[in-house]
């Protein structure tokens, strides 16, 4: 039994170290058009078309997020500001134009 938890605990550590938001919607970074699918970067909730910018504690980047999900995983919830928006978004530029999409 102790085998097992420990294992699920690991799982679940392992998890939220590893969210991120994902790169294939660079593009649509602090353009605040609502055009940000689930799990694609954010500076703000208008850039979600869940509405849903939450931080990721680990890093401090946004990831929409689906309401019902927005602490989970290690997300402190919607609503989430970038502070560095302009760095955030000039690293989904670059990243853009690496993708060549």
């Amino acid at each position: 039994m102790v085998r097992i938890t420990f294992a699920a605990a690991l799982a679940f550590a392992v998890s939220a170290m590893a969210l991120a938001p994902n790169n294939a919607g660079a593009a649509d970074v602090g353009n605040g058009q609502g055009d940000q699918f689930t799990t694609g970067g954010c500076v703000a909730d208008a850039d979600c078309r869940s509405a849903c910018c939450a931080e990721i504690s680990s890093s401090g980047l946004g990831i929409c997020s689906a309401v019902g999900a927005q602490f989970q995983n290690g997300k402190l919830g919607c609503g989430f500001t970038d502070p560095n928006a302009a760095a955030t978004i000039a690293a989904a530029k670059a990243q853009v134009a690496k993708q060549g999409f």
